[in-house]
């Protein structure tokens, strides 16, 4: 094999394995990742790619296994807005509307650069808002002193979830001291305004940090036949869950609320 196809082989290598560390960590199904990168890998001119995929991983083999090369992946999170921009690429490359150092390029631009994401104070108000809108509808209770507390609460539990995650980043301590935080304040609250309802407070606030799509997505893991890859990501939703729960518990046992 002459160094030009050794080139085509390593770039298409890096390439499909890149975007699939990037849907990853958006939060992709495990599915949708092998779909992409064997979408990409088939378009560039290769018959027989082999991929297998972990949440923690991905294997995958070109030109029948001369070439292999591994990935690991250290961040998981929700990120739907840079899952459909790595989408958009891989079937705008399968229609040949660009080529692949195109998509080499770009995807290159997404991993060094920034995700598409949001603004932390965009997603705090949005945070605010789906605490105190949740809240209504969990409790079917509406009232006028709740609804501004749960949003309040919400967003403060998500600012130092956010910034905690930051600092130490490791996702479960990062979402039991949220949930501290979060409790306390709720607990502060009822102390000053004795007809709040803690339950109604806690409810809402903590829905921003439940984590509902990753069972979704591990359901839908399972049912395509990625055992593994489901049942990690429901044990890692049940982590997440215990957090919480674990966080509440604490405050609301000592401070005997």
């Amino acid at each position: 094999m002459n160094e030009q196809d050794k080139t085509f082989y390593q770039e298409l290598l890096d390439t499909c394995l890149t975007v699939g560390e990037l849907m990853i960590e958006g939060g992709s199904e495990m599915y949708r990742v092998e779909d992409t990168m064997i979408r990409i890998a088939k378009t560039a001119g290769e018959p027989d790619p082999r991929v297998f995929i972990v949440p923690t991983g991905i294997f995958m083999s070109l030109d029948r296994g001369n070439y292999c090369q591994t990935v690991q992946v250290h961040e998981r999170n929700i990120n739907l807005e840079l899952v459909d921009r790595i989408n958009s690429l891989s079937r705008a490359f399968a229609d040949q509307k660009i080529n692949l150092q195109q998509v080499r390029n770009e995807v290159d631009k997404i991993a060094h650069g920034s995700y598409p994401t949001f603004p932390i104070w965009l997603q705090a108000v949005g945070a605010a808002i789906v605490s105190a809108t949740l809240m209504v509808m969990f409790m079917n209770n509406y009232d006028w002193i709740d609804f501004p507390a749960a949003a309040i609460v919400g967003m403060c539990g998500f600012i130092s979830f956010y910034y905690f995650k930051r600092f130490t980043n490791v996702k479960f301590l990062s979402e039991l001291v949220a949930a501290i935080v979060m409790t306390t304040m709720a607990v502060g609250m009822d102390h000053i305004f004795p007809t709040m309802v803690i339950d109604h407070i806690l409810t809402g606030a903590l829905m921003p940090l439940v984590p509902g799509l990753a069972l979704t997505n591990a359901l839908r893991d399972l049912f395509k036949g990625d055992l593994l890859s489901g049942m990690v990501k429901i044990c890692e939703a049940c982590l997440t869950a215990f957090a919480l729960g674990g966080g509440v518990g604490i405050i609301l046992k000592f401070l005997g609320a």
